[in-house]
């Protein structure tokens, strides 16, 4: 959890601020994964914050969800170009790749179980996109 915490505060996914009068925060909760390696031992436990995205309503929390995806057959016809002309293949991964987009709206979320730099009565406003949300994958 420090670690993700650490993450999130490092790429600035949020300002802690009072929550407005007209305003109504989302919730979110932590989801815990164990990763093992290919022999069945425990390599790493993993934690990620997500968003619950069923308090938002669209118009308000988020306006448009819609995102651009590459089709499997797109993928392959870069991977056949690239051996007919002996091209070189470079792969690339970006950790927490989905949280780097962001937000136009304005989001409120609760401050997160085990964040210890808020103050009582402050939200975090969320700048970037955050797992859960419905705009998140935009």
């Amino acid at each position: 959890m420090k670690a993700e915490l650490s993450g999130l505060e490092q790429i600035h996914t949020w300002e802690l601020i009072q929550l407005p009068s007209e305003k109504k925060p989302i919730d979110c909760r932590w989801i815990y994964k164990v990763k093992c390696k290919s022999d069945g031992t425990v390599d790493k436990f993993k934690a990620r914050l997500v968003a619950k995205n069923y308090n938002q309503v669209e118009g308000v929390d988020f306006f448009e969800s819609f995102s651009h995806v590459a089709k499997t057959v797109t993928v392959r016809l870069l991977l056949v170009l690239d051996v007919a002309n002996y091209w070189h293949l470079h792969q690339l991964d970006v950790n927490n790749a989905f949280l780097h987009g962001f937000l136009d709206e304005e989001v409120y979320m609760q401050v997160p179980e085990g964040y210890v730099k808020a103050e009582p009565g402050q939200v975090c406003k969320l700048t970037r996109s955050l797992y859960g949300l419905k705009k998140a994958s935009r």
